[in-house]
């Protein structure tokens, strides 16, 4: 994008002279003058701008996502009508399947991130959209255990990277600050979807019909995938520079914002080897020890509410009824953090808080012996699931996208970081055993482990992040917060000077 000579806001500094996005990053004028103009913008029109990403990019991207929770999870609501024993699977197939989509999902994440970065995730995300729909809709089609197997590889190798890359495409409209709230709209999509999957399926398997109930799900659900990811792709804007709905002055102002707070380089071009320097970072390996903490429970409520509802004694029916309301309120609670992180500009602690939901409510469900006797307490605890899972999934995204202003290694380490969280779907899928129904302690307890070790790594590195920004208050002599400082100067992150991260 060449940034106009148009003033940013109404009487206000000039960006500076048209130029291409490196030679902003190579000018020390351009860089005095972002500095300068960093917290002078006109806050009136930069709300009417977010007003316009929110209303014409984010439910777009909202419903996108929903389709693709609908497409990675409806497995579990398929099984609860009978899939396996339709399908004549052996013990154990059923694990199986459910596993060997996290394969292809971590593997393909990265390349195929890269990719999308290349391309633009405007056109990459309906390509994967139309890829994994169509891949729902052959489902509905399978004969046994060995079509099944190959089409949730398909499945995996389609969504790897599309959560990442909505992620970055996010960052490219919104400040640091904004994210959370808008990434947390975003992703109560899925917890919609598993409160409509249940609901879905409850309407579905009431059909009477030759064909299996479970392959109607399939069949709607991959069908309605297809036909939105054509919209999307027709809709979508590649970037802020060429979307329709905003005019030239809103166009400068969108570039601004990104440039002081969000990215170093707006648009920049993917280079792998400058992107990998983000390995070289000691707090990396903490976000992804973070990620493994939270995959856990994340894929173990996704992938098993309904076997997990199932031993409150319900119909099958009533059971995929009764995953609704947790779903519902999971979605609440995520919007609910989201939006005090964004309101305090803080992230640590709030991910510390979903780890504490989560802690409690597998801990909790496993220590009820007779859920005749407790059920109210039972179910209570599958709110209590649903609450710990969405927000530190969302939170902790936004909290190492908020510390990473370079394009290239923001991209790499979220397409790394996601897929990580989901491959402990093999976890999840593998202590979840059919010999341990309906109770099934021995996985309760685990993912309760993972969920109070994710909060114990997360307090840590906030802490350790609390007490490096005043140290480096005391050797620069000055108070700043990482709010005060341009993005456009912490291309090279922690080891600037200047540097101080988002809490």
């Amino acid at each position: 994008m060449r940034v106009s000579e148009e003033m940013v806001a109404g009487g206000e500094e000039p960006l500076g002279k048209k130029g291409d996005v490196s030679d902003v990053e190579d000018s020390r004028h351009s860089e005095v003058i972002v500095a300068e103009t960093a917290r002078v913008v006109d806050h009136v029109a930069e709300r009417k701008l977010c007003r316009k990403f929110d209303i014409r990019i984010l439910p777009f991207l909202a419903v996108m996502y929903l389709f693709n929770a609908l497409d990675k999870g409806n497995l579990g609501n398929a099984q609860t009508d009978g899939l396996s024993n339709d399908l004549h699977f052996k013990d154990g197939q059923y694990n199986q399947i459910v596993s060997i989509f996290f394969v292809p999902y971590v593997l393909f994440a990265p390349p195929f991130a890269m990719l999308g970065k290349r391309y633009g995730p405007a056109r990459a995300l309906p390509v994967m959209m139309f890829t994994f729909g169509g891949m729902t809709l052959l489902a509905a089609a399978a004969q046994d255990f060995g079509g099944i197997f190959a089409l949730r590889w398909f499945l995996g190798m389609a969504e790897s990277a599309f959560f990442p890359l909505v992620i970055y495409y996010l960052t490219t409209f919104y400040r640091r600050g904004e994210l959370a709230r808008r990434l947390a709209v975003f992703y109560a999509a899925s917890n919609i979807a598993n409160a409509f999957s249940g609901l879905l399926a409850f309407g579905v398997f009431q059909i009477k019909s030759s064909l299996f109930a479970w392959r109607y799900l399939f069949i709607i659900e991959g069908s309605a995938s297809v036909l939105f990811s054509i919209v999307a792709f027709l809709y979508l804007p590649q970037s802020a520079a060429t979307a329709k709905f905003l005019n030239e002055k809103e166009k400068a102002l969108a570039f601004h914002r990104i440039q002081v707070d969000s990215s170093s380089v707006v648009s920049e071009k993917f280079n792998l080897k400058d992107s990998l320097k983000i390995f070289t970072y000691p707090v990396t390996y903490a976000f992804l020890a973070i990620e493994i903490c939270l995959g856990v429970p994340l894929q173990a409520v996704a992938l098993f509410l309904p076997q997990i509802v199932q031993r409150l004694g319900y119909s099958t029916v009533k059971t995929n009824l009764y995953t609704v309301a947790p779903n519902i309120t999971g979605a609440v609670m995520l919007l609910v953090l989201a939006f005090c992180s964004d309101f305090t500009r803080l992230r640590f602690p709030f991910i510390v808080l979903g780890f504490a939901f989560t802690f409690i409510g597998f801990i909790i469900y496993a220590a009820i012996n007779d859920v005749n006797a407790q059920i109210q307490v039972a179910y209570f605890a599958t709110f209590m699931m649903c609450w710990g899972t969405s927000a530190p999934s969302v939170m902790l995204s936004t909290w190492y996208n908020n510390n990473v202003a370079h394009e290239g290694r923001r991209v790499l380490l979220t397409s790394v970081g996601v897929p990580l969280a989901n491959l402990m779907g093999l976890v999840s899928s593998n202590i979840f055993q059919a010999k341990d129904a309906p109770k099934y302690a021995p996985a309760l307890i685990t993912t309760a482990v993972f969920g109070a070790t994710g909060a114990l790594i997360a307090a840590l590195l906030g802490t350790y992040m609390v007490f490096d920004n005043k140290r480096r208050n005391r050797r620069s002599g000055t108070k700043i917060d990482a709010r005060d400082v341009p993005t456009q100067r912490l291309r090279d992150g922690p080891s600037v000077e200047e540097f101080r991260w988002f809490l």
